[in-house]
């Protein structure tokens, strides 16, 4: 879920994404795995973003993996033979403060621990506000409470939404539940969703009706919160065709 979540701030808001990373504010286009080799290697928290001139390569971890060398190392070869003249970043975030090495190894690639970042950095873009609650603060409460105010701020209700549900989903690596639905409800002026209170009805409901039949309640719940279905087509690991035909049956269930 939270691998999911990355994956599509990361794609939908790539210029915040280019200008903490590459230092440049730029317009990055998803590259396909596909692209690079016939048998691309399997990482659900793989992220290529790419220009005329760069390809950023990103990773987001919650736990330590040691595979991820080998990955860094191999992805860099793979675009080197297919963009010979783009240069290449290669960024491992790392969400939730763990112990970890790495073994050595003669390829660099960067390594960010977001509890070690300052919350700034994060504050200035709509894209990154929801890492914010994950970065070096004394006070994750009151850094949430922050974010909920500059959410309220963004004037595009479909932005929000996003950003917001976002928030809601990665503040819960670090707070309880109960503090960030209050915190960003209040901060808002309304009623926001909390992708792990609807997961864990559609899961309920799951049981009951089979998993599949739950995670269509979940894509009709998120839907109905005005969530878009890109993020709800990530979070619930259906395609963006199905979430589109959910929504149309919903709304013609509602006409009825």
């Amino acid at each position: 879920m939270f691998d999911n979540v990355c994956k599509f701030l990361a794609e939908t808001f790539s210029s915040d994404f280019a200008t903490w990373l590459l230092g440049e504010s730029i317009n990055l286009t998803e590259l396909s795995p596909s692209e690079l080799s016939l048998e691309p290697i399997r990482a659900d928290a793989l992220i290529l973003l790419q220009s005329d001139k760069v390809v950023l390569h990103l990773e987001f971890q919650t736990q330590p993996n040691a595979d991820i060398p080998f990955r860094m190392i191999d992805y860099r070869l793979r675009v080197h033979r297919r963009f010979k003249n783009k240069r290449m970043r290669q960024v491992v975030i790392y969400l939730q403060q763990t112990t970890f090495t790495l073994e050595e190894n003669s390829h660099r690639f960067e390594v960010i621990r977001l509890w070690e970042q300052p919350t700034s950095v994060f504050l200035e873009h709509p894209g990154l506000l929801p890492f914010a609650v994950l970065s070096q603060t004394n006070d994750r409460t009151a850094t949430l409470q922050q974010v909920a105010q500059e959410i309220s701020e963004i004037t595009n209700q479909r932005i929000q939404n996003n950003v917001a549900a976002s928030a809601f989903i990665l503040a819960g690596l670090v707070l309880e539940k109960e503090i960030i639905q209050q915190l960003l409800r209040r901060e808002l002026m309304q009623e926001s969703v909390t992708y792990q209170a609807i997961l864990a009805e559609g899961l309920a409901e799951g049981r009951a009706e089979g998993l599949a039949q739950g995670v269509r309640r979940v894509a009709i719940n998120l839907l109905k919160e005005g969530i878009s279905v890109e993020i709800v087509a990530k979070v619930t690991g259906l395609t963006v065709e199905q979430v589109q035909q959910l929504g149309n049956e919903e709304d013609g269930n509602a006409g009825e």
